[in-house]
């Protein structure tokens, strides 16, 4: 079994986790044109490498931001999401 670590409780199982997607500013639905929240919506960078990605741990309702490295899919580093980052992200 896979562990991932939560920033609150450490090493966890990996089916306690979601997947969020990539880091990424959303754009204002209000505001944004056609075009640029097609692009928001439907476009990812896609390459192999260093991303830096949405994570939720589902038991602890808490959304983190992990650097990982998706040829190793190795954790490089993980860090709590600001209450600013989950807004601007739609996750807040």
């Amino acid at each position: 079994m896979k562990l991932l670590n939560c920033p609150h409780l450490g090493a966890r199982p990996e089916n306690e986790f979601t997947y969020g997607g990539e880091v990424r500013v959303q754009p204002d639905p209000d505001t944004s044109s056609d075009a640029q929240w097609a692009d928001y919506v439907f476009n990812r960078q896609g390459r192999p490498g260093t991303h830096h990605e949405w994570w939720y741990h589902n038991p602890t309702g808490i959304w983190f931001i992990a650097e990982r490295d998706t040829i190793t899919d190795r954790f490089l580093r993980i860090e709590l999401a600001s209450p600013e980052r989950l807004k601007e992200a739609g996750h807040g």
